[in-house]
């Protein structure tokens, strides 16, 4: 680790230390390293060069909609069954008699992604959606389990 010196507006000192206090941090530094680990997240998923915007992520999608709505709950669990290898699992609350809130977890190349999610949340009747991607990557491994040795994926975040 290195120990850096910054200097910056006394406005902006102001920023920070709203952050760190809104958000419990224990001091500056810790605060400003989540502040460039989510930066340099959205560098790697939102990046100009197409093999950075097509990063494997994992992600949640959450969004509220009215069932109500004609076709739309057939419609959403056709996008799932059709995006079957992005799917995770997915949470649905009953909110009032009409609202619904869905949450997904979701994993793949970010692109497919946010695909999914842009197609989810632009359908008549779904009405507040977010998307939010975090950067992983894909890793093989070989080991035993109960005796018998495999290799399987694993996640990492």
């Amino acid at each position: 680790m290195q120990r850096i010196t910054l200097t910056v507006e006394d406005s902006l000192v102001e920023v920070l230390d709203r952050h760190m206090k809104t958000h419990r941090y224990a001091s500056r530094s810790e605060a400003l390293r989540d502040l460039l680990r989510d930066a340099e997240a959205r560098q790697r998923l939102d990046g100009d060069a197409p093999e950075e915007s097509d990063a494997f992520c994992i992600a949640t999608l959450a969004y509220v909609y009215d069932h109500e709505t004609r076709d739309l709950g057939r419609r959403l669990t056709r996008a799932q069954h059709d995006h079957h290898d992005l799917q995770v699992a997915t949470l649905h609350v009953h909110l009032d008699h009409r609202s619904c809130l869905e949450v997904s977890i979701l994993r793949g190349r970010a692109k497919s992604v946010r695909a999914l999610a842009d197609d989810t949340m632009s359908q008549r009747g779904v009405r507040h959606g977010r998307l939010h991607l975090v950067p992983a990557q894909l890793v093989s491994h070989s080991h035993a389990h109960g005796g018998t040795s495999h290799r399987h994926e694993h996640i990492r975040a």
